[in-house]
Formats: C-alpha cells, sequence, structure tokens
C-alpha cells in the first residue's frame, strides 16, 4: 500500500554504520514528534506516493557542513528517496529527519502492527500480524486454564483493540489488545485445552499457525513449539472453566453461577489457606476448621465438597482431607448450586474445585520464601521445562516446607511438608498422557475451640485453648494418579482419568463430655482418634462436537465410579480418668494425658462406600447467541459399615443402597456480545443416616436449585461482572420421629434463596478488583426436633468483600504495587437451634510489592486492625466454635529463571 512520505504513517528504522536514522508522522510512538519535510531547494514537489518497500533502499544524506556521520541524537540528517513508476521517470526526493543514538532507537521505536488476519487452515487456523515496516520480536508467552497468552514488546497497534469469536472448532476466542509501555497481548482461548501454535516470524510481521494438536516444527523452518509455556498468567479475569460442564465452556456461555479466582490474586494478597482464598467468591463461608478435613457453607448449605482436578479431594461426609495445599494450585473454581449431573452425590449449595498448575514447555525455575510474625518459615521451590529434546515430555515439580506458631495458645506449631511432582507426555500428535504424586505430611494443634455460654460466646480471650496444650493432630496424605486424553479427530476425543488418594489421621483430643455454663468447667476424657481411608476414583468420557441441520452440539457422555474405605479406632485409656477445667481459670497442668500406644481399643469402625454414575450433557447452539444446556445423570451409591466398642465386641454390620437421578437444564441468551442472560434448573442428593423404626433405611436427600443471572463483560472483557438470584431447597432431611425419638424419619426440608453480585478484573491498566457481595436468607421450612423456622447455622444474611491492588505501570517506580482489601461477614447463628449468635466482623488486609525483572518481593497484612471474630461454628455450642486469626504480616521474595 502506497503511502506519502512527506507525513509518513510508519516508522521506518534505517541503519548506516554506527547511525540510527528514525522517522515518523506526529502521533506515533517515536522520539520523533515533528513531521519529516522536504529539504528546501533539492525538489519542489511537495509530496510523492512512494512504496514503503523503496524505503529500504533510501540514500542518506549527509548535512553539507560535516563530512563524517552524526553520532549524536538530535543531528540534522537526510534521507534521499526514489520512486519510478512503470510510466514516470525516476523522481528522488530528499526529507530531513532527526538522528537517534543506537540505544534510543532501538528502545523508543514500536513497530506498528497495521493489520491483523484470521484464516482457516486444515490443522486450524493462521492467524497473521502484519506490519508496514520492520520486525515483530519473539513474544513471551504464557498461559491461565486453556488461555495461551502472547506479549510482543517493542510494538503497537494501528487500529485498538481486536477480537473474535469461536473462529474455528477447538478455539473460543482470539484477543488482541495494547498495554502501556509498548506492549501487545494476543490471547488465543481454547475450548478445552491451552492451542498449540506455531510462531514463524517473516517479511511483514509475524504468521501464527494456531491448532488444538501438537505442533510440530519442520526441520528447515525456525518454528516455535508452545504447549503449556512461560510464567503463569498474571490476569484476574480467566475466560473459561472446567468445573461447570467438563467441556471448558466459555463462562459466558455457562447457566450456572461460577466464579474463578486466578493464581494472580492468591499471590496478589499472599493467601496460604483455602479459607483466605474462597472470600473471593460471593456467598461462601467457612463452615469447620477441623484439622482432619475442612468444610464450607456455599448458598447456606455447609458442605465438604472440595475437588482437586475435578475429582474428590475431600468426602461429602466425613470431610477427611485436611487443608489443600495451595502452592500448586493454578486457579480455583466456585460452581453454585446443586452440580450432582457431573459429580454425583454432593450437598446442593455447590462445589470448590482446585485446578492445578501444568508442565511447562519453556524452562521455567523460581525459588521463594516466605516469613511471618509467628515466627513462619516457608521455603518453596517450582520447576519445569522439557525432559525431552523435542518436548515430548515435560515435568513440574512444585515443592515447600511450612513451620509457624499457631494463632492460639497450644504448644504444637503448625507444620507441613509438600510435594508434587507431575511429568506429561504427548505420545502422539493425538494423544497425551499426565502422571502425577501429591505427597503432604502435616502436624497442628487439635483445637477444641471455644463455647457458648447463654446465647453468645464465652466471654474469654479469643487465643485461650480450652483442651490440652499438647493436644495434636498428624495427618499424611498420598495421592497419584493419570489423566490420559486422546483425540480421534478435531471434533471427538476420549479422556481417562484415575486417582488413588490415601490418608491417615491420628488426633489425641481432650474428648469433651460435658460442660457446665454456670460454672465454666469442662469436663473431658483424653482419647486418641486413628483414622486411615483409601479411596479409589476413576472417569471416563467422551467429548464430541457435531451439527444437526444449523444447530450445532457439544455432546458429553460418560461414567465414573469411586470407592472408599475408611476406618477408625478410638484409644482411651484407663476410662475413669476425667479432666476437669475452668474456661475462666485454667489450670493445664492438672489435665491427665495417657500412654495411648498401650491403651485399650474402645471404639472400632470400618466401612465402604461404593459410587457408580453415568450421565449425558449436550450444549446446544440453537442460535449464535442462544444457547440450551441438557443433562441427565443415573447415580448409585452401596455402602457396608461395621462398628463394635467396648460393650459391644462383636460388632454390628450395616448396609445401605441409594440411587437417584439428576436433571440439570440450562438456557442462555446473548442479546449482544457482551451481555449473557440466564435461567437454569438442577439437582443433587445425598445419601441419608440412621434408619427408621422399621428397620428401613431412609431415603437420599434430595436438592433443587431454580437460578436466573446475568454475565456482563466491560472494558472489552477485562471486567467481568455477574449477578445471581437463587432459590435452593433440600428435602428428605433427617429429623426425629414424632413417635420414637430414638430413631428418625425423612421428612425435613430447608431452603435457602438470595442474591449474589461479583465483580473481577481490570479497571485501568495496572489496576485491579475483585469485589462481590452475597444476600442469602435460610429457613428449616420443615422439622420435627422444633426447629421449623429457624435459620441455617453460620450463614449471614449479608456478606461482603473487597479487594484492590495497583502497580505502578511507567517510570522509575514501575512495578511497585500497593492492594487493600475488607471483609464484611453479618451476624449469624452458631447452631440449627439459634441458641446462640456469631457478631458480625469487619477485617481489612493490604499489601505492598515490588517486582522488578525476574524477582519479587512483597509484604502483606491481615486483619491489619487486630479484630477478635468468629470464623466459624459447627453447630454445637460446646466446643467447635472457631476464631479467626489475628494481625497477621508476612513477608515474601521470589525469583524466577
Amino acid at each position: 500500500m502506497n503511502r506519502t512520505v512527506s507525513k509518513l504513517s510508519v516508522l521506518a528504522l534505517l541503519s548506516l554504520s554506527n547511525t540510527w536514522l528514525a522517522t515518523t508522522a506526529a502521533g506515533a510512538r517515536s522520539l520523533i514528534e515533528s513531521e519529516v519535510s522536504p529539504k528546501s531547494g533539492i525538489n519542489t514537489k511537495e509530496t510523492a506516493e512512494v512504496p514503503i518497500a523503496a524505503l529500504a533502499q533510501a540514500e542518506l544524506v549527509l548535512p553539507e557542513a560535516s563530512s563524517q556521520q552524526p553520532e549524536e541524537a538530535g543531528a540534522i540528517v537526510a534521507i534521499a528517496v526514489s520512486d519510478q513508476s512503470p510510466h514516470q521517470a525516476e523522481t528522488t526526493i530528499v526529507y530531513e529527519a532527526t538522528a537517534l543514538t543506537p540505544q534510543l532507537a532501538q528502545v523508543d521505536s514500536a513497530v506498528v502492527i497495521t493489520d491483523i488476519t484470521v484464516e482457516s487452515t486444515d490443522a486450524g487456523l493462521q492467524v497473521r500480524l502484519e506490519t508496514a515496516a520492520g520486525q515483530l520480536a519473539t513474544p513471551d508467552t504464557s498461559t491461565s486454564g486453556n488461555a495461551l497468552i502472547l506479549e510482543i514488546p517493542n510494538a503497537a497497534l494501528a487500529e485498538g483493540e481486536f477480537a473474535q469469536f469461536e473462529p474455528a472448532a477447538g478455539i473460543a476466542l482470539i484477543q488482541a489488545s495494547e498495554l502501556s509501555g509498548d506492549l501487545v497481548r494476543v490471547v488465543i482461548t481454547g475450548t478445552d485445552a491451552p492451542p498449540q501454535v506455531d510462531i514463524r516470524p517473516d517479511g511483514t510481521g509475524l504468521a501464527l499457525g494456531v491448532t488444538t494438536g501438537i505442533a510440530q516444527a519442520s526441520n528447515d523452518e525456525e518454528v516455535i513449539q508452545i504447549g503449556v509455556t512461560g510464567e503463569d498468567q498474571d490476569d484476574y479475569v480467566v475466560p473459561n472453566a472446567t468445573t461447570a460442564t467438563r467441556t471448558d465452556t466459555p463462562l459466558r456461555d455457562v447457566p450456572q453461577s461460577i466464579q474463578v479466582i486466578p493464581q494472580q490474586v492468591l499471590e496478589d494478597q499472599g493467601t496460604i489457606r483455602l479459607n483466605d482464598a474462597v472470600r473471593n467468591v460471593s456467598g461462601v463461608v467457612t463452615s469447620s476448621n477441623d484439622p482432619r478435613g475442612q468444610r464450607f457453607i456455599i448458598r447456606g448449605f455447609d458442605s465438604a465438597s472440595v475437588l482437586r482436578d475435578g475429582f474428590r479431594l475431600t468426602d461429602g461426609a466425613t470431610g477427611n482431607s485436611g487443608f489443600p495445599e495451595l502452592a500448586n494450585i493454578e486457579q480455583i473454581e466456585v460452581l453454585k448450586g446443586p452440580a450432582a449431573i457431573l459429580f454425583g452425590s454432593l450437598e446442593p449449595g455447590g462445589v470448590i474445585n482446585l485446578v492445578s498448575e501444568r508442565p511447562l514447555s519453556e524452562p521455567f525455575y523460581e525459588l521463594s520464601f516466605r516469613g511471618g510474625n509467628r515466627t513462619l518459615v516457608e521455603p518453596s521451590v517450582d520447576l519445569s521445562g522439557p525432559l525431552t529434546e523435542d518436548g515430548r515430555i515435560l515435568y513440574r515439580l512444585n515443592t515447600l516446607y511450612r513451620r509457624e506458631d499457631y494463632f492460639r495458645d497450644f504448644t504444637t506449631p503448625v507444620e507441613r511438608f509438600f510435594i508434587a511432582p507431575v511429568v506429561s507426555f504427548a505420545i502422539n500428535e493425538r494423544t497425551d498422557l499426565t502422571v502425577e504424586l501429591e505427597y503432604r505430611d502435616d502436624e497442628r494443634p487439635n483445637d477444641f475451640g471455644l463455647v457458648a455460654v447463654g446465647d453468645e460466646v464465652a466471654d474469654i480471650p479469643f487465643d485461650r485453648a480450652l483442651n490440652d496444650r499438647d493436644a495434636r493432630a498428624t495427618a499424611e496424605l498420598v495421592r497419584t494418579g493419570y489423566q490420559f486424553e486422546h483425540r480421534f479427530s478435531d471434533d471427538w476425543k476420549l479422556r481417562n482419568a484415575f486417582y488413588f488418594t490415601q490418608y491417615e489421621t491420628s488426633v489425641i483430643v481432650g474428648f469433651g463430655s460435658g460442660f457446665n455454663e454456670a460454672t465454666g468447667t469442662v469436663f473431658s476424657a483424653p482419647a486418641r482418634l486413628d483414622q486411615p481411608s483409601d479411596s479409589y476414583e476413576l472417569q471416563t468420557n467422551v467429548v464430541g462436537e457435531f451439527s444437526t441441520g444449523s444447530v450445532d452440539h457439544t455432546l458429553l457422555a460418560g461414567v465414573d465410579f469411586y470407592r472408599r474405605q475408611d476406618s477408625g479406632t478410638e484409644a482411651r485409656g484407663d476410662v475413669s480418668i476425667i479432666n476437669t477445667f475452668n474456661i475462666f481459670d485454667p489450670d493445664y497442668d492438672n489435665l491427665i494425658t495417657p500412654d495411648f500406644d498401650a491403651a485399650p481399643i474402645l471404639l472400632s469402625s470400618e466401612g465402604t462406600t461404593d459410587g457408580l454414575g453415568i450421565y449425558v450433557q449436550d450444549q446446544i447452539s440453537l442460535l449464535d447467541n442462544l444457547k440450551l444446556l441438557v443433562g441427565l445423570r443415573y447415580d448409585t451409591v452401596d455402602q457396608e459399615n461395621f462398628s463394635a466398642n467396648f460393650f459391644n465386641p462383636t460388632g454390628t454390620e450395616t448396609t445401605r443402597f441409594d440411587e437417584a437421578f439428576s436433571p440439570r437444564l440450562g438456557l442462555v441468551y446473548q442479546p449482544v456480545e457482551e451481555l449473557s442472560l440466564y435461567t437454569s434448573y438442577s439437582q443433587s442428593f445425598a445419601p441419608n443416616f440412621g434408619n427408621t423404626e422399621s428397620g428401613d433405611t431412609l431415603e437420599p436427600e434430595q436438592g433443587e436449585q431454580f437460578e436466573v443471572g446475568a454475565r456482563a463483560e466491560l472494558l472489552e472483557g477485562r471486567l467481568v461482572a455477574g449477578l445471581a438470584l437463587f432459590n435452593v431447597t433440600k428435602q428428605n432431611v433427617s429429623t426425629a420421629d414424632p413417635n420414637n425419638s430414638l430413631f428418625v424419619v425423612a421428612v425435613g426440608e430447608q431452603r435457602s434463596r438470595g442474591v449474589e453480585l461479583d465483580v473481577i478484573g481490570e479497571i485501568l491498566p495496572g489496576w485491579n478488583v475483585v469485589a462481590n457481595y452475597a444476600y442469602t436468607d435460610t429457613e428449616i421450612t420443615e422439622d420435627n426436633d422444633g426447629l421449623e423456622g429457624n435459620q441455617l447455622f453460620g450463614v449471614p444474611e449479608h456478606n461482603f468483600n473487597l479487594w484492590t491492588n495497583y502497580e505502578i505501570q511507567q517510570g522509575d517506580l514501575a512495578g511497585l504495587g500497593f492492594g487493600i482489601g475488607v471483609s464484611f461477614v453479618g451476624e449469624r447463628f452458631g447452631d440449627n437451634a439459634n441458641s446462640f449468635m456469631l457478631d458480625e466482623y469487619f477485617l481489612t488486609n493490604a499489601a505492598i510489592s515490588y517486582q522488578r525483572d525476574n524477582w519479587q518481593a512483597g509484604l502483606n497484612f491481615r486483619n491489619l486492625f487486630d479484630v477478635d471474630y468468629i470464623e466459624s461454628a459447627e453447630n454445637n455450642r460446646f466446643g467447635e466454635i472457631n476464631p479467626g486469626e489475628g494481625f497477621t504480616v508476612v513477608g515474601s521474595f521470589s525469583i524466577a529463571f
């Protein structure tokens, strides 16, 4: 394309000996702000149409007074440009320009991308980034979820933002945007996995060969192979997630509320515990901090439904999985409402899915250290890269050691060792295998918690231990498995995965047997509980994309199986030992702890649970802006349990069998590209426990949800807002038999409804925000224990969180960041009997960070004003009322290679 050279709209950069010459029009990115004009007296023609390619043949004309080439910036030189068309004589025009030093020219001259084109190919797509002059630098690459990010330094966009949705099968979105500091970011989002890209420089920019398979480099071309590359992505907005559909659907197409907490949010907030991470999601609060298993309340319902990469990390009945480690987590996905269609028997509130980091195809080595005010010491290592020259075998290794004093008055510290190696194999172009192992060894206090006196928590210091200060819990977890994927074609693939988890806990407790509220005296019998468990989980599914006429389908069909084997023993020693302890005037020296290794077993139990699920789901694109989701699942749960005790040494064996159908239906309408309106209906189920007076087992609990909502992508997709209205009902809740209180019947009903608002993303370059609000109204609508009309325990009516972070983008202070956050949790009842209230609380967190080149450092402050508050209560007024941490400061430093 021809340009008028007297007002050049592109940058011409010529290298002649030691002199760099730059010319540009006003407004282009360069040190030259004045227009290039013809040199007076050389040629009287004011303009001439000159092909850009002719600039490569330009001749440098030196000032007449100098016989030397200019060495300094600001010297006036000239360019002689010749133009000869087929019908005209050669015309030479001389233009004045300003010389730049080589250093300034290289740093401050951005190559302008004049056009972006997307074309279909047999392998997928070809994306061309075209420039009028100048060669684009090789992009830096990174990933987040299924998004591949290419950042091109020293570049600019001629025409603002670029976006194209669903340009080909397997590719959900291609975006290009210009960031500050002469940086262009291109994001290519796959529907099921990060795309593969061949990057080939050419004379007019870059050619990107985009496929959903494995990029193959030819022997005679310089090709950059990309699977998962570079460091992890630093955005707050994640476009895709797998938890809602298992097909990595863009969030804008999901007819159910799902929030994603990316790794960058966790890093900015200095998050160590999952409790702190989920504050970034509306309607989620902590329910339990039992060292044997962490639990959360989601949309009003207590749940132990924590998953890792879509597999059960906690059992829905006992919650025995400990405190999940976040060191190797890429993002946390929270799906609200019943999720039985994909995950089987669960509580109706929702699930929390921890998505693990994966191996990188480029070498990456990071060393980190954290230290804190409670003698926190935490060194960690993150290593990744290829194990073979062809890049077909990749690895990743995360490991850390953590030790810190407990925030309450216990002598036992919190200590953890964690290691998680992962190896992935690209068996061929269509087949991948990933094998991984996780090992975790924990020791922490077994905290009895606080107690209630009257209608409130006992008025004692929140850091006071109410049981033996040496009481401790140990836990050891080994988890190993594989994920296999074979792509029959670009449209059909098979996935198979298996995980084995062994988890053993040993808890030394001051076993509570009574509490006198009038005197403040606790009666307890010391005991040791040993609870080993093994679980096996297998998932197999097929995903296919096809069309029926003008209607597109994404079909998912699968089967999964899990087996959990639990056992437990309680050793109590001398059963006549009853410790007494006054919460208002504690005397820890009088507490007796027997030798449990020599103690007889007072209680023992064994149990096996088998679960089988078969499901089918179809995502139907009726129109480009109208999408239907339908699914159905059939589950069976078979349980066998045996228990014995000191008074019944021969034991008792029980069996039960449950089955259920769980449907899901949803519709998404997008009146404009940036707005999704949706409605959905879904169900869940969970086995019930207990027997009726006639000896029959109870029908399983059934949950159902109606939800309507909206999701808006603002500021060209950098900021996302979601609004949801929901009504969740759980039926067949076990309650006392009115005719015989020794037995139960499944006639109870609980209801939760409310409104949730979530906002996350980038407001301006460097300024990010996470905000959420939830209004939740719960009620026990049917019950035989006198609880009808009460609220569900632990659920605040109002819950609000805000976090905002700003990082300076330019100048000497570039890389310096500041963050501030506030959390408000309203008052809520501590038990379903509504016998005592937990006060509302307001927390303030802050952060300061600095990053430069390959290192970064930071300080994070939690509970900045040292507020006393109760984080959770476990439906029990006698213990298990858990205070939150006081003021905490954590310093961090990391360096990456």
